[in-house]
């Protein structure tokens, strides 16, 4: 197997070898003592508090509050909704024993708080004016997976949960949407990441939704993965907790309810939509370091030091995320390698020649310019356009990989080729058993029937009977 100088498996040779060893190379993660879990470290935590306080903003700004409910749930609460106990049940990690005793009653700790969630709800509506209640938490949540990786699939792990209660189904779809909605923007806006929105197959939705929405987003080896997800849970919910309210006309009535979430498996969406085989690459909205300055000395000259200090301290004031690297020990070529794998967006060289000149080396992260000499007195003023540039750059080569790699196709040879490289366009009969037997002999499945995709009739890629959905589903090996 092909590795680098730094024991990282290449890319192109063993995709999720290079994934496995690139976050915890890069130092976004290691591995916990128990089966499945993560450490995030600080370069990785940093990496998410952007994606965090990002989406937090866009959550407030649309009336939502945040606020928080117990990690331990009464396993009578989830068993309430059937199909919900049923789909989670695989999962669950179960507290028995506490206190020196055993419990009377098992809890759950929870894998998601749609249940929790729900009980208070019944508590806290009254009337028709008690709605729409719009509540947001940010949480760890676990789910006993059996085949973990980090990031994208941890026994536990961070994330946002919304919880919404309304009068009606159009107002609580309106919600659904709303919450799909952001999770675009923030795929694409933020971590440059060119999602697919669409609706899940009924094979696909959340367990106890009435219909599930999703953010698909394509990786680098051509498979996909589920960014986000959004809710409409209709009345099952409300009517399994009781949450009811009085309408004008003094009848009572089932609220319906909604629920979306966006987690840490965003921050492996990222490694795994932009970087290649020298490492990370990030987006500069999500880098921790936006900016670093590899200052060149010689001897005990501090003057370049100083010139750095300086500089970062005027990019800082220019909104930058900037670090200078003035470790003693390390060479600039080992410095510049490091940072090269930690994926900082912009690197800047500054030594005595540079000075004297009155400019740096630039030198991005990716693309053509190679090294660049930039004027010292007008780059802060020049750096938040250049990382947009370079945001932009991201989201344009990661676009245009996936529309090379998706393909629309008509008969089994076709879908078959493109699920092994990329995703398939393709009509289908939504059976559930019809899924099934594409997912045993291809490892596909249908990732979304995507929002803006055009009407068309035919005939199933599969079973040859007629499609369902009046337009073409993706379908792809997944994360």
């Amino acid at each position: 197997m092909v590795k680098d100088e730094r024991g990282v498996t290449a890319q192109s040779a063993d995709f999720s070898a290079w994934y496995n060893e690139l976050v915890v190379k890069a130092a976004l993660v290691d591995r916990g003592p128990a089966k499945g879990t993560m450490i995030i470290r600080p370069y990785g935590y940093r990496l998410w508090e952007l994606i965090q306080s990002d989406l937090d903003r866009r959550i407030k700004e649309t009336g939502h509050e945040n606020a928080y409910f117990p990690l331990l749930i009464p396993e009578s609460y989830l068993s309430r909704e059937a199909e919900h106990v049923e789909g989670f049940s695989p999962e669950l990690a179960v507290v028995t024993h506490a206190g020196g005793k055993d419990l009377e009653e098992r809890l759950v700790v929870r894998p998601t708080s749609e249940t929790i969630i729900g009980e208070m709800m019944a508590k806290w509506i009254g009337s028709h004016r008690d709605l729409p209640l719009l509540l947001n938490q940010w949480a760890n949540v676990v789910r006993w997976e059996l085949r973990p990786r980090l990031f994208l699939r941890s026994t536990e792990f961070l994330w946002q949960e919304a919880h919404t209660a309304h009068i009606d189904e159009a107002d609580a779809r309106r919600e659904t949407m709303l919450g799909l909605d952001i999770y675009e923007r923030v795929a694409r806006e933020v971590a440059a990441m060119p999602v697919v929105a669409g609706e899940k197959t009924p094979g696909e939705r959340f367990a106890g939704a009435v219909a599930t929405f999703t953010v698909e987003a394509m990786m680098r080896d051509g498979r996909a993965l589920q960014s986000g997800t959004s809710h409409y849970l209709g009345t099952n919910f409300a009517r399994a907790f009781d949450i009811r309210y009085t309408g004008d006309s003094g009848r009572e009535e089932l609220c319906h309810t909604t629920s979306w979430g966006m987690s840490t498996r965003m921050v492996g969406g990222i490694v795994m939509t932009h970087g290649d085989d020298k490492g990370l690459v990030l987006p500069p909205k999500v880098a921790p370091h936006q900016v670093v300055i590899v200052p060149i000395t010689r001897g005990t000259d501090t003057g370049v030091v100083a010139a750095a200090d300086e500089l970062a301290g005027r990019l800082r004031a220019a909104g930058v995320r900037v670090h200078v690297d003035a470790r003693e020990q390390l060479t600039p070529g080992f410095k510049y390698n490091e940072w090269e794998m930690r994926g900082v967006p912009i690197r800047l060289e500054l030594g005595p020649r540079d000075l004297a000149a009155g400019t740096a080396v630039m030198v991005k992260r990716l693309g053509d310019e190679g090294k660049q000499p930039v004027p010292l007195d007008t780059l802060p003023e020049a750096m938040p356009g250049i990382l947009d540039e370079f945001q932009q750059f991201l989201l344009d080569r990661a676009t245009e990989f996936r529309d090379a790699h998706t393909v629309s196709v008509d008969n089994w040879t076709e879908f078959t080729d493109a699920v092994s490289t990329g995703w398939a366009l393709a009509l289908h009969c939504g059976a559930p058993a019809c899924e099934d037997d594409i997912k045993a002999v291809t490892a596909a499945t249908p990732r979304c029937i995507p929002l803006d995709g055009a009407a068309e009739q035919g005939n199933c890629v599969r079973c040859d009977a007629p499609s369902a959905y009046g337009k073409r589903v993706i379908f792809s090996r997944a994360y």
